[in-house]
C-alpha cells in the first residue's frame, strides 16, 4: 500500500509541474522588449539617421513617434519646440553641446542644436544625429519644420 501511495504522490508532482505556463503580463512583455534606438529626423525635407539614449526620457520621447513639430530658432545655435505633455527627466550639466545633439530641457523642452559651444545649462540626453554634417545649412535661419519618427 505504501508503494502505490507514493507512486501516486510522484506522478502527482510531475503532473503539477506541467501545467501552462504562466502569460507574462502587459507590462512584463514591454519591459523584455527592447527598446529601438534609432529615428529619423526630417528637417526641411533632408532626413538624418540618430540614435537615442538607452534611457526612460528617450523611451518616452520614442513613443510619441510619428512627431512633428515647428522648431523655433534660439540663439543662433539651436531649434527647440515644447511638447503637450512632460517627459520624465534627469537633467545633468553637460558642460558641452556637440552639433547634433537632441537633448530635453526641463520636463517638455526638445532642442536640437546645430553648433558646438560650452554651457552651464542642464539637459537631459534624448539622443544625437549619427552624421550632423550640413545640419547648420539645412536647418537655415529661423524655424524649421521637424518630423521625428
Amino acid at each position: 500500500m505504501k508503494k502505490i501511495l507514493a507512486a501516486i504522490c510522484a506522478a502527482g508532482f510531475l503532473i503539477s509541474g506541467c501545467g501552462e505556463t504562466p502569460q507574462a503580463t502587459s507590462a512584463e512583455v514591454k519591459e523584455a522588449v527592447p527598446m529601438k534606438n534609432s529615428l529619423t529626423i526630417q528637417v526641411n525635407g533632408k532626413i538624418f539617421s540618430a540614435t537615442l539614449e538607452n534611457n526612460p526620457t528617450a523611451r518616452a520621447f520614442a513613443e510619441m513617434f510619428p512627431l512633428e513639430a515647428n522648431m523655433t530658432e534660439l540663439n543662433g545655435n539651436e531649434k527647440y519646440f515644447y511638447l503637450d505633455k512632460d517627459l520624465p527627466s534627469d537633467s545633468v550639466s553637460v558642460k558641452q553641446i556637440h552639433a547634433g545633439d537632441l537633448m530635453l530641457f526641463g520636463s517638455n523642452c526638445v532642442v536640437l542644436f546645430y553648433k558646438n559651444f560650452s554651457t552651464g545649462y542642464s539637459y537631459t540626453r534624448l539622443g544625437k544625429l549619427d552624421n550632423p554634417a550640413d545640419l547648420e545649412k539645412i536647418l537655415g535661419n529661423g524655424n524649421a519644420y521637424v518630423v521625428f519618427k
